[in-house]
């Protein structure tokens, strides 16, 4: 009898052992992933860019990256990759391992480029995801003073006066200055003739010169021939006036209703990210946002600071994708 009840305890012992353990083991990867999380960043992080030192998007990043390091307690670095249109860049990001690398997100290679592009080395809805949206820097329709119309409802007249005529000229194929004139072309189903330089300062000295009949500019290019009088702003591309220039008004305003334009800039991860980094790198940009010398950076020079959370990035690159795809195609564009 006794030998019975002894057994019977070892064998119950032996399974609480049993059920214990195996609880362990199931909450050890809970418990790994929290303590991961709380040790991060456990060494300096990388911040790729994707484009070249000393543009729109370098400058932003090396002035919020020295917030988000003294937030993080650890050092930011900036990888400039730029090429490809800034395809180079984001494809290092996407492929990136080591939990510590993140980058900057923009138009082109999360949006436009899949649809301008028939191959892409990454797939930007799969291998990446957000984490914030930084600004969004509307641009400025411009024109020479010499020009005959002074405001959009005469340019519009023009355009449908001559079809076909009209030309605007950008920094390339498929950029923002691009897009932002065939969405002005679509909406007003006019005939505007592209012009594409290599490099927005060389279509801009063309536009103060008077071989272009307009253009969309980045506010940080455009405000100081604005200022000086070299070229007018008829009015800005997005939903409320800039701050910097009150009494332009938007193009919603001026009777292109609905016209929204911007060149945007983000902070995406790897897909692999853990969403307690992405909280964490979230927070700190949030609060980098609030720094006094970051929204003097973006705001006079046209931009709008944005932050929010990881999912509303999102949706805003969702809403993107389906507002460009059908001016793309509607123009037949491509980078192939």
């Amino acid at each position: 009898m006794n030998t019975r009840r002894n057994t019977l305890r070892l064998s119950l012992g032996l399974a609480l052992s049993a059920t214990a353990a195996a609880a362990a083991l199931l909450a050890a990867p809970a418990i790994a992933v929290a303590q991961g999380a709380d040790a991060w960043p456990s060494r300096p992080i990388k911040l790729i860019v994707p484009y070249a030192a000393g543009g729109f998007a370098d400058t932003r990043a090396r002035k919020i990256a020295d917030k988000i390091g003294q937030s993080l307690g650890q050092p930011i670095v900036i990888d400039n990759r730029g090429g490809a249109g800034g395809v180079t860049g984001t494809d290092a990001i996407a492929k990136a391992t080591d939990g510590h690398t993140f980058g900057f997100g923009s138009p082109g290679p999360l949006v436009t480029n899949p649809m301008l592009m028939k191959k892409l080395p990454y797939n930007a809805a799969r291998d990446l995801q957000p984490i914030i949206l930084i600004e969004e820097a509307p641009l400025i329709l411009t024109t020479a003073p010499n020009q005959p119309f002074k405001t959009v409802a005469e340019l519009v007249a023009a355009a449908k006066a001559k079809p076909g005529t009209l030309t605007y000229g950008s920094s390339g194929v498929g950029g923002a200055h691009h897009l932002s004139g065939e969405l002005l072309s679509f909406q007003t189903r006019t005939d505007m003739v592209h012009v594409p330089y290599k490099g927005g300062a060389l279509a801009a000295t063309d536009l103060m010169g008077g071989h272009l009949a307009f253009m969309f500019e980045m506010g940080y290019a455009a405000l100081p021939a604005i200022q000086g009088d070299k070229v007018k702003a008829l009015a800005v591309s997005s939903k409320q006036r800039l701050k910097v220039l009150p009494s332009v008004p938007t193009l919603d305003e001026a009777g292109i209703k609905g016209f929204e334009s911007y060149n945007w800039l983000g902070m995406i991860a790897p897909a692999s990210t853990p969403p307690a980094v992405i909280e964490r790198l979230n927070k700190a940009v949030n609060e980098a946002l609030k720094d006094a010398e970051v929204r003097a950076m973006i705001e006079n020079t046209g931009g709008m600071v944005m932050g929010g959370t990881p999912q509303a990035y999102g949706k805003f690159i969702e809403a993107e994708r389906a507002k460009w795809g059908p001016v793309i195609k509607n123009a037949n564009i491509t980078l192939d």
